[in-house]
């Protein structure tokens, strides 16, 4: 099961990242996300190698991987989570879950999702209380994964900013 969730998640970055330069040296492309507006102030602060500018950004630099985590803080725990800006809604592995003092039934066999293998199992939980610099939101809807070791950051959670952009190697959270 750890494999279908690393396949889907891989798929999912493997779509986002088609829309990126192939190379440093190209010339900078811009992604820009659920542009829609938010209706809190994201006057951010640093989390993760993320800096906040004066002009109330979050900037996340991309990791060594290809990918972009930021430190988001689930319950009072930073969890380290993957930006996933192809994820409707945000998931939890167990493990982090757990960290976040998020309660869990033992087998965990609700059907939450389809991937690539078929059903993901896992269960609908509420998380009380989300934030990364200074957007913060209460009763965030998410999913624990019966496996996986990746926790995710979808549009459930992005959509409170007012744009998501990704320029060369920096996402840009608005």
């Amino acid at each position: 099961m750890r494999y279908l969730v690393v396949i889907f998640a891989f798929g999912v970055m493997g779509a986002l990242l088609s829309h990126l330069p192939s190379g440093r040296s190209a010339p900078a492309e811009t992604l820009v996300v659920n542009a829609a507006g938010s209706d809190e102030e994201t006057n951010t602060s640093a989390s993760s190698g993320a800096m906040s500018s004066a002009e109330g950004s979050l900037d996340i630099p991309r990791s060594s991987d290809g990918h972009f985590y930021a430190d988001v803080d689930i319950n009072g725990t930073k969890i380290h989570m993957l930006v996933d800006t192809g994820a409707t809604g945000i998931a939890l592995s167990r493990e982090d879950a757990r960290s976040a003092g998020i309660a869990t039934s033992i087998g965990m066999n609700d059907v939450v999702g389809t991937g690539a293998d078929g059903s993901v199992h896992g269960e609908v939980v509420t998380v009380d209380r989300m934030s990364l610099g200074d957007t913060k939101v209460e009763g965030m809807p998410a999913i624990v994964l019966n496996s996986g070791g990746q926790s995710l950051l979808g549009q459930t959670f992005l959509a409170k900013f007012a744009s998501v952009e990704i320029h060369g190697d920096t996402m840009t959270l608005r």
